[in-house]
């Protein structure tokens, strides 16, 4: 198995630049993890499916979800692809590399990193997201994404372009620091795009990682994110739970979850 990718990745760096690999292939990488993991959601909320899943009863409109999509495209080849470009002296100054041996992600070397990049991520998209919270950026700013308080998975990356340039550097600052092998940083990218989608799915199915991760946050805890007024909502982590717990922002979600427990317990 390891020699015929390695001799797919030949083919492919004879004819293709490590140049066009770390920015038209990533990109096409991202597009195609990020449509194909987030329309499933789109679709069950637009014809009534695992409504009993549904975290939110309210749904959004076909004409509010094709307009969702088509901002979508237009950001991501506007300010997402060019971003890309621009940043690919940067990767490489730090080590990026596209060279044989391939890396094999049950190596501790992988594991670590994509780890680390987890947690840096997570830090710092708290810290940022929580200044996109304050009176003048979530007015001029962070509102745009907000449009949408019933989020589905698509959602998730509906912002105004200096949102995605502000918390995208989240997303690219672990990788940035430790120059992996590509075929890492594309696993990180597609770890990080079926996270984020399915925090903003607006489904909690048995299956949700957040019923199986410790620490994990998940659609439940992001969706309450999303429903209550912006001076109230904390929850501003990514991924994890903790980054809201250890600075209490996520009380008011926790009492809400106190006592939906209650009712639950006297309705048996």
């Amino acid at each position: 198995m390891a020699a015929a990718l390695e001799s797919a990745w030949q083919v492919l760096t004879a004819n293709f630049s490590e140049f066009q690999l770390a920015t038209v292939f990533t990109f096409l990488i991202h597009e195609t993890a990020f449509f194909l993991s987030g329309l499933p959601s789109l679709l069950f909320e637009r014809f009534g499916l695992f409504a009993k899943y549904k975290i939110q009863k309210k749904s959004n409109t076909s004409a509010y979800q094709n307009r969702c999509v088509l901002r979508l495209i237009l950001y991501h080849v506007c300010v997402n692809l060019p971003v890309i470009i621009f940043s690919y002296p940067a990767f490489k100054f730090m080590g990026l590399r596209s060279s044989l041996p391939l890396p094999h992600w049950y190596r501790t070397v992988v594991v670590s990193q994509v780890a680390f990049y987890f947690v840096l991520e997570d830090f710092v998209f708290y810290w940022g997201h929580r200044a996109l919270h304050t009176k003048w950026l979530y007015k001029h700013v962070h509102s745009v994404h907000h449009e949408y308080a019933t989020p589905f998975g698509l959602t998730s990356e509906y912002a105004h372009p200096a949102e995605i340039l502000f918390l995208g550097f989240a997303t690219v600052v672990g990788p940035a620091l430790t120059g992996p092998h590509l075929v890492t940083l594309w696993l990180w990218v597609v770890l990080r795009v079926l996270e984020t989608v399915e925090a903003h799915s607006g489904y909690h199915f048995p299956w949700s990682p957040s019923n199986f991760l410790p620490l994990y946050g998940g659609s439940d805890f992001h969706d309450y994110h999303h429903r209550v007024l912006y001076t109230k909502s904390g929850n501003y982590a990514s991924t994890f739970v903790y980054m809201d717990w250890l600075f209490g922002t996520d009380k008011d979600y926790r009492k809400v979850k106190a006592m939906e427990e209650k009712e639950g317990n006297k309705d048996m």
